[in-house]
């Protein structure tokens, strides 16, 4: 009888030591907080009870409904806009075409909470343009509810659609129109049945991740939807009121949630895996001269839409420098506010830089790990890696962040307060941005290049170390700053996690609109808009390409 024996060479250890690092971070606490969500508050009991208020209680079920009503209205708007954009500027010379880009995707990676807080300097009940409107007897609609939130999120999502859209149309061929066009078909009739068809797999595939995004949103709704319940806040609000208990009711809530993603998530796998299309671009679309009146509409249409956008930047930038009277703006130009928050708030600059630092360490290292293991030594555990890995980022980050607090709030791995679980939350939630630009990066290097160094002597843990991850390093890098964007960013996971001496800039923008310290909130969001743009510069240096790949 023949024993089985494991070779316990370099990367075995490795792969097992990724396994029980995620066994211990992320898969025991969902499931964890899965259970949590069958137990009674009180008797510890196997329980349905909280799944049964949750869908017994109008005011529960009408936020999950609120969810999906704004994420559905979001989506298709941003596919309205972001797709008609993207055929614009693929199909004709746009004037301005490169700095157009730039800002669309400076808008996209903004999080949603700065807009929302901008909005409401500019069309809150006090706002800059409400007042305009006022003084010539126009009552604009209210920034707050529904209507508020649609806008943020739309203009804050609809570059997904355009980059995914403008990826689809680079692989479409030109010889396609140019045929339909010799048949008699108009260009009009041309979009919509050569183009819209091709595209339609990559369209669908975005428009799930903008849904995605939207239903986990937690900033925007949080700031300015005043009574219109999502269920993010919900979660959010439940959790706070049950500290101190069991935290039952929000692990149900977050359950369902979870279950939600999960879904979505699959579907977009499913739509990736079977509806989409290759297709060898000999000949792509070459921009067109734009003229006439429709070139013109269409110019100021383009410039519109991506000033609209680019609003809250310039917004929180300029009102930084005004001086404050209260929650009010002055018409005269100050510095204060900077100073006050480097007095009082610069703590939360330090935090936001050491924890992302810190993060993103890890995150490179573990990237590069699964991305070699995942493509070179493929088996059913490094699969598995691969898909545990990819999950989180589909998870609301107020999810995440209640399962991490409440997996780890006691001995013997008692994290919570300390800053070490906001930088595993960051770890867990913003890890795949890296992997996938590692993995893309790797399928481009040649194994050979591996077998040659072998063969005159080197290792294959020392090839790797001085071949594969020398090549490896610029798409490590450029992934590495994108996980780093969204690392400062975050919002929804620092809000539950954080103590007083744990706050980043997120949260200290988000904890002074509550106060109505609108200046200090500004100058804040300027600093993290401004380490957003370098951050943005330095992935187009090391990338060579002035756009971002979903």
């Amino acid at each position: 009888m023949t024993k089985f024996k494991i070779k316990f060479d370099f990367w075995t250890v490795i792969t097992l030591g990724i396994a029980i690092l995620f066994a211990i971070f992320l898969i025991t606490p969902m499931f964890a907080l899965l259970v949590s969500g069958f137990k009674d508050s009180v008797t510890g009991e196997f329980t349905f009870h909280h799944f049964v208020k949750f869908f017994q209680k109008k005011y529960y079920y009408r936020g999950l409904i609120n969810s999906f009503m704004i994420s559905c209205c979001v989506t298709v708007l941003a596919v309205l806009i972001g797709a008609p954009l993207a055929y614009l500027m693929s199909a004709y010379k746009i004037k301005g075409k490169k700095l157009i880009e730039i800002l669309i995707i400076i808008s996209m990676l903004s999080p949603p909470f700065i807009g929302a807080y901008s909005w409401v300097i500019l069309c809150g009940r006090s706002g800059v343009i409400t007042k305009w409107f006022q003084s010539l007897g126009i009552e604009l609609p209210s920034i707050y509810g529904f209507g508020g939130i649609l806008l943020v999120l739309t203009l804050k999502l609809y570059p997904y659609i355009y980059l995914y859209v403008s990826g689809a149309l680079k692989k479409i061929d030109v010889s396609l129109g140019e045929a339909a066009e010799s048949l008699g078909c108009s260009p009009v009739k041309k979009v919509f049945t050569i183009i819209l068809p091709l595209i339609a797999p990559t369209l669908l595939a975005g428009s799930l991740l903008v849904f995605m995004i939207a239903i986990e949103d937690f900033g925007t709704p949080m700031l300015i939807g005043e009574g219109f319940n999502v269920m993010p806040v919900m979660i959010y609000s439940e959790f706070v009121s049950e500290v101190g208990g069991q935290a039952n009711f929000s692990a149900a809530m977050s359950a369902i949630m979870v279950l939600i993603t999960a879904l979505l998530f699959m579907g977009q796998k499913y739509i990736i895996s079977k509806k989409s299309f290759t297709m060898s671009s000999l000949r792509p679309i070459q921009p067109a001269a734009f003229q006439g009146t429709r070139g013109i509409l269409s110019h100021i249409a383009i410039y519109f839409i991506v000033f609209l956008a680019i609003l809250p930047q310039l917004t929180v930038v300029v009102t930084s420098f005004l001086e404050t009277k209260g929650s009010r703006f002055l018409a005269a130009f100050s510095v204060e506010s900077y100073k006050s928050v480097f007095r009082t708030l610069g703590q939360s600059i330090a935090n936001t830089y050491m924890f992302g630092l810190g993060a993103i360490s890890i995150i490179v290292v573990l990237g590069m790990f699964i991305a070699y293991l995942s493509i070179r030594k493929k088996n059913l555990l490094t699969s598995v890696i691969d898909t545990v890995t990819m999950f989180p980022f589909i998870l609301p980050g107020s999810v995440i962040g209640i399962m991490l607090l409440m997996a780890f709030n006691q001995e013997p791995m008692l994290l919570s307060g300390t800053a070490m679980i906001l930088v595993l939350a960051y770890v867990v939630r913003k890890l795949p941005y890296t992997l996938r630009s590692s993995a893309a990066i790797l399928h481009q290097i040649s194994p050979s290049l591996e077998e040659a160094s072998i063969s005159l002597g080197y290792s294959p843990v020392k090839t790797f170390f001085k071949i594969t991850a020398v090549m490896m390093l610029p798409g490590v890098l450029a992934g590495a700053i994108m996980s780093w964007i969204t690392v400062i960013n975050e919002l929804s996971a620092s809000v539950i996690l954080y103590t007083g001496s744990t706050v980043t800039l997120s949260v200290a923008i988000y904890t002074e609109v509550i106060r109505a310290s609108y200046g200090t909130a500004a100058a804040i969001s300027s600093i993290l808009t401004v380490t957003t743009i370098i951050s943005l510069l330095i992935f187009f240096k090391l990338t060579g390409d002035k756009t971002v790949n979903m």
